[in-house]
C-alpha cells in the first residue's frame, strides 16, 4: 500500500537541502590539504576523511579527486555493492547544477570525432591525444584494462565503418588481395597472443631532466600488456601468394587510415623475415583482451608486432605491402631512431641510424610513487619489467639505498616458450623499513641474454629522448 500523503510530505520536508556546485568548483578539491571532492551521478561528496580508510589505499581514491568516481569504480565490481553506495552517501555535501552537461566539440575541429577517454589517464597531449595510465595502476593486473592502456596517436582518430572496411594486401608484379573484416575472421584461423607494447619514448621525462629533448613527456606509463586476437600476418601473406623466404633485403610495410592534412597516412614497416616467421606471432588483430578493438587502439584492425617498438604496430590498418625498401613514411625514415649523446639537431642525419625494431630491457617502479611518505614497518615495492625480441626477464634487482646494496624481487607472469616471451613480468618485493629513513629505491632488470639496464641516463641521452632504460629511481621518506 502507498504511504499516506502526509507521510510523503513529511519525508520531503525532512530531506536535507544541498547546495549546487559546478564541475569546475568540484575540480578545485583535489588534495587532502584543500579537501577531496568527488562526484557520483549528480551528487557531490567530500571524501577527505575517508581517503586514509580506503581499502585500496589512499593513492587509488585520489586518482578520482576533483572528478567522477564512475570510471574508476567500473574497474572493480565491489563498488556496485549496496553497502558501498550507502557508505558514500554519508559524505554527500552537495549536488551538481542542472546545467552541468559536457561541452559539445566544435564541428570544425579535426579531432572532434575522437572517442571518449577514461578521465584517469594522464594526458601528455590533447590533440592528437596521447596519454598514459596512473603509474600506481600499472602493476595492479597482468593484463592492462583496455580503458587504461596507454594511447599514442599521431593524428586524429579515423571513424571506420566496419561493414565497408577493406584491407589491401599488395606486392611486386601487381599481386593484390582485398579482404573484408568478415573475410579476415572466417578465412583465417584466429590466433591469440599476450604481448606488451611499449612506446619508444617511454620514460622520456627522465632524459629531459639531463638535457632538453623533443617529444612527449612520458613518465613510466607508455607501456601496457594485452591479450590480442586476430589472424596471423603470416597466414594472410601466404594466402596472397608470397613465399616464406625471399632473397635479399625485403620489408612488409603498413599504412593506417589516419592521415595528415596533406593526405599522408601514418606508416611503418618490419623485416620480411619477421612478418613471415611462425615464431614471431605477428597479428592482424581485431580483438583486445577478449573485446572488440577500441577506437583509440586501432578499430577495426591493427598490426601487433610482439617484441618490437609500438611504433611498428600500426593502427586502423588499411594497407599491407611487400616491398624491397622499408616504409617511406616519415615515422619510419625520420623518427624513432637512436643517436649518440654528441648528436644534436644541427648535426643529426637520420639516414645514418637504423629504425628501432626490438627494444632493450626495461623496468620501472610503480609503487610507491616518487616523493611519497610511507609508514614504518613493511614496505611493498612493485613494478614491471620487459625486454624486446621475446627475451624473457630472468631477474629484477631492487635497492633501497641508491644501488649500494641489492635484493632480488619476486617475479610473476606467464611462462612462454624460449624466444617468445612477448609479455612483461610484474615484480614485487616486501622489505622492513624504519621511521626517519630516506629511501632511494632503484630497480634494474636482467633478461635471458644477460642484457641489463645502464645505471644512469646521461650516457644514453639522445635528442629524441627514446630508449630511456636507465635504472629507475624513486625517492621516498619513511615516517609515522
Amino acid at each position: 500500500p502507498l504511504p499516506p500523503p502526509q507521510a510523503v510530505h513529511a519525508a520531503a520536508a525532512a530531506a536535507p537541502s544541498y547546495p549546487r556546485y559546478t564541475r569546475e568548483e568540484v575540480g578545485r578539491h583535489r588534495s587532502p590539504e584543500q579537501r577531496v571532492w568527488v562526484t557520483h551521478g549528480t551528487d557531490v561528496f567530500d571524501v577527505t576523511d575517508f581517503v586514509e580508510l580506503h581499502p585500496g589505499g589512499p593513492d587509488k581514491i585520489l586518482l578520482a579527486a576533483g572528478g567522477a568516481l564512475e570510471p574508476f569504480w567500473a574497474l572493480y565490481a565491489v563498488h556496485g555493492e549496496p553497502h558501498v553506495l550507502e557508505l558514500l552517501q554519508q559524505y554527500k555535501v552537495g549536488e551538481l547544477g542542472p546545467d552541468e552537461a559536457p561541452p559539445t566539440p566544435s564541428a570544425q575541429d579535426p579531432f572532434a570525432g575522437d572517442p571518449p577517454r577514461h578521465p584517469g589517464l594522464r594526458v601528455n597531449s590533447q590533440k592528437p591525444f596521447n596519454a598514459e595510465p596512473p603509474a600506481e595502476l600499472l602493476a595492479e593486473s597482468f593484463l592492462t584494462p583496455n580503458e587504461l592502456f596507454f594511447t599514442r596517436n599521431h593524428l586524429p582518430v579515423p571513424a571506420v565503418e566496419p561493414g565497408s572496411y577493406r584491407l589491401r594486401v599488395e606486392g611486386p608484379g601487381g599481386r593484390a588481395l582485398s579482404l573484408s573484416l568478415d573475410e579476415l575472421r572466417s578465412r583465417f584461423p584466429k590466433h591469440e597472443v599476450t604481448a606488451t607494447l611499449q612506446c619508444a619514448g617511454n620514460r622520456r621525462a627522465e632524459m629531459s631532466r639531463v638535457r632538453p629533448v623533443k617529444g612527449l613527456p612520458w613518465d613510466i606509463g607508455a607501456i601496457g600488456t594485452a591479450r590480442w586476437g586476430g589472424a596471423r600476418l603470416r597466414d594472410v601473406l601466404l594466402h596472397a601468394g608470397f613465399p616464406e623466404e625471399r632473397e635479399g633485403e625485403w620489408h612488409v610495410c603498413f599504412e593506417g587510415l589516419d592521415a595528415d592534412p596533406g593526405g599522408a597516412p601514418y606508416g611503418a614497416s618490419i623485416p620480411y623475415g619477421r612478418a613471415l616467421s611462425p615464431a614471431a606471432d605477428v597479428l592482424l588483430a581485431y580483438e583486445m583482451n577478449g573485446a572488440q578493438l577500441p577506437r583509440d587502439h586501432g578499430f577495426p584492425l591493427r598490426v601487433v608486432v610482439p617484441g618490437v617498438v609500438g611504433a611498428r604496430s600500426v593502427k586502423w590498418l588499411s594497407r599491407v605491402a611487400v616491398s624491397p625498401a622499408e616504409s617511406p613514411s616519415h615515422w619510419q625514415r625520420n623518427d624513432y631512431k637512436g643517436f649518440s649523446p654528441c648528436v644534436d639537431w644541427d648535426t643529426v642525419d637520420y639516414r645514418t641510424a637504423p629504425a628501432i625494431q626490438e627494444l632493450p630491457v626495461q623496468s620501472a617502479v610503480t609503487q610507491p610513487r616518487p616523493g611519497a611518505a610511507v609508514p614504518p614497518g613493511e614496505l611493498t615495492v612493485k613494478g614491471y619489467a620487459w625486454s624486446g625480441g621475446g627475451r624473457e626477464v630472468v631477474r629484477v634487482d631492487v635497492s633501497l639505498d641508491g644501488g649500494r646494496t641489492w635484493r632480488v624481487a619476486r617475479l610473476a607472469g606467464e611462462r612462454a616458450p624460449p624466444g617468445r616471451a612477448w609479455a612483461w613480468a610484474l615484480w614485487e618485493l616486501t622489505v622492513p623499513v624504519t621511521a626517519g629513513s630516506e629511501l632511494e629505491i632503484v630497480c634494474k632488470a636482467v633478461d635471458g641474454s644477460y642484457n641489463v639496464q645502464p645505471d644512469s641516463v646521461a650516457p644514453i641521452w639522445n635528442l629524441r629522448g627514446v630508449l630511456s632504460t636507465a635504472w629507475h629511481r624513486v625517492r621516498v621518506s619513511v615516517r609515522d
